[in-house]
């Protein structure tokens, strides 16, 4: 639900409208977007990978031991039919991302706690003021041998800023003053900023934010990038092929081949990793997690802290105005059984604040449990014992509607009325942004600090609680302001102490991101959230 036209990127919270392609080689198109369900599901034809053979692997880890050289890895991801594209600036599905990572690079990219790392750029300073950034690109090629330099940065991000395009980075490149900045050389740019911004480093690695060289604009018949891997072929909605880029800055990749296929539903990706077709599915649901971990067949990788999952109050509206009624849903809610009800197990309760585990994340309050008696109280205060609230769901998500029908019951034995109203998956993101009171929502991984900018300031276009207070927009200046990381970070814990006392969100819990791979498959990191550096990192994998 950022500023793009195509809301299935990711860390978004709202899927795309899925386009059927033709011929997919899995039956069924659903189209995911980053940490998104979908719209329905459109049957499309019989499974058909000619030629794929079993992996033939009986090795029982699915990491570790010293890497090998060679081998094609087929990776199983849900895709967007016909319309694919190998745009790296156009990214929105998992599928997108996983092909643009393998062709390209971006200056920066999140770590496991979702603070930026340097990739192509080596490193940045910025002025005593934070409004000017110098930024010093690394020594990389492109795929043709010419050097990555300032001027194919700064086109890069021209290009994204377009305003006649939708790209996905835009919204996240609008801090930069691109007509003011400039290359300083060949291997360095200085970004004008219009106005301070402390966490400058996390726009270099927004999502989508890929170089290019400069002048590239077509980029589905033989696309040249820096990444760790070259262009072989491409065929919308059904595969991608690639090969090892042996000049890759960060080190050739240890596969030969890496291809990436579409499945889209979930059935055909475990069925066809089960078959031996492919050596990886990506997002897999909680059922078939625990059906086959540890039975041997194949290993399960479990992501952690990859989704927020909560239910959103409209803070501006009746009955949720009232800071003390929001108290009590605080306290209603029983984390461990919608964790346990709703995900199947498979995540960890949450705390009312997003990005656990993240940088800034304020881990020193206190674990808030249910207290019916305590949100009885507070309710009859704010003079509303007799509550009856609708709560909007819908099947967009996985566990939504299941959340929500544990909520109600749990409600109800604080003498609160929960209606659930089930709306419609095509519709359901732009529906509960500025209508209704209380809804389900969940967000995929994104820096705190990115969560505040688009949800909680009064001008975010993603405020979903309508979280509204000029003196909380005033401290999110403040922190951008401040050079001084713990000075920066100090701010953060009192904006999150707010959010955490009164806020909007009732962030119940924190969702695994599932995988499942080959018995030979190693090298998959199991720290690394959906969208950060690690994840779908295809160049350090290997098969044993």
């Amino acid at each position: 639900m950022n500023d793009v036209p195509r809301n299935d990127a990711p860390g978004n919270d709202a899927p795309g409208n899925g386009v059927p392609g033709n011929g997919d080689r899995f039956p069924g198109l659903r189209r995911r977007g980053f940490l998104a369900a979908t719209s329905g599901a459109v049957g499309l034809g019989a499974l058909a990978l000619a030629g794929c053979g079993s992996s033939g692997s009986t090795n029982t880890s699915a990491k570790g031991g010293k890497p090998q050289r060679g081998g094609r890895l087929r990776a199983a991801f849900a895709g967007g039919g016909a319309s694919e594209t190998l745009d790296p600036h156009l990214s929105n599905l998992f599928a997108d991302v996983a092909r643009a990572k393998a062709l390209f690079d971006k200056l920066a990219d999140y770590g496991a706690d979702l603070s930026a790392e340097p990739r192509l750029a080596s490193g940045w300073e910025p002025n005593g003021k934070l409004d000017r950034w110098k930024v010093t690109l690394r020594k990389a090629t492109f795929h043709n041998g010419a050097p990555v330099t300032a001027k194919d940065v700064l086109y890069s991000y021209r290009r994204i800023a377009d305003p006649k395009k939708a790209f996905r980075a835009k919204a996240d490149l609008e801090p930069i003053d691109l007509k003011a900045s400039r290359a300083l050389d060949e291997r360095t740019v200085e970004f004008v900023l219009k106005r301070p911004t402390a966490e400058f480093p996390s726009v270099l690695a927004a999502f989508g934010a890929y170089i290019v060289p400069e002048g590239a604009q077509d980029f589905d018949q033989k696309p040249v990038g820096s990444g760790p891997f070259r262009f072989v072929s491409f065929a919308p909605g059904k595969s991608a092929v690639f090969k090892r880029n042996a000049d890759y800055w960060d080190g050739a990749p240890h596969l030969d081949e890496l291809e990436i296929v579409i499945a889209n539903e979930e059935s055909a990706r475990v069925n066809a990793l089960l078959g031996g077709q492919v050596e990886y599915a990506h997002e897999l649901n909680p059922t078939t997690g625990r059906a086959h971990e540890g039975k041997g067949q194949i290993e399960i990788v479990r992501l952690r802290n990859s989704a927020m999952q909560s239910f959103a109050m409209k803070t501006d509206r009746k009955p949720f105005d009232d800071k003390r009624v929001r108290e009590a849903f605080f306290l209603i809610a029983d984390r461990k059984e919608l964790v346990d009800g709703a995900l199947s197990g498979a995540g960890e309760i949450g705390n009312d604040l997003f990005g656990k585990g993240y940088e800034y994340y304020a881990d020193g309050l206190p674990q808030r449990e249910q207290d019916l008696d305590r949100a009885k109280s507070l309710l009859k205060k704010a003079g509303a014992e007799d509550l009856t609230v609708t709560l909007d769901t819908s099947p967009v998500a996985a566990g939504f509607p299941e959340a929500a029908a544990i909520f109600r019951d749990q409600a109800a034995k604080a003498g609160v009325t929960i209606k659930v109203k089930t709306g419609s998956k095509d519709s359901y993101w732009t529906d509960i942004l500025d209508g209704g009171t209380l809804c389900s929502y969940r967000s995929g991984a994104m820096p705190i600090t990115t969560h505040i900018s688009q949800r909680l300031l009064t001008d975010s276009s993603t405020n979903a609680t309508h979280w509204q207070h000029k003196d909380f927009d005033a401290l999110y200046q403040q922190a951008q302001s401040t050079k001084d990381k713990k000075a920066r970070a100090d701010v953060y814990q009192r904006m999150q102490r707010r959010l955490y006392a009164e806020g909007g969100f009732l962030i119940w819990g924190f969702a695994d991101w599932i995988l499942g791979t080959a018995k030979n498959v190693r090298g998959v990191q199991t720290d690394a959230p959906a969208n950060s550096l690690d994840w779908a990192r295809f160049d350090k994998v290997w098969l044993a």
